[in-house]
């Protein structure tokens, strides 16, 4: 079990790493990107 345990949180952090990473391109991509794609629809 505490193999499973140690994988897991090993994964996590790799994941918070690749979250943390990619958070700000990510945002970026979505926030905005909605945004821009029909300004026009939502005002």
């Amino acid at each position: 079990m505490t193999d499973i345990i140690e994988e897991i949180q090993q994964i996590q952090r790799q994941t918070e790493e690749m979250y943390l990473d990619s958070k700000d391109s990510e945002f970026v991509l979505l926030k905005p990107g909605q945004d821009s794609d029909r300004p026009g629809k939502q005002e």
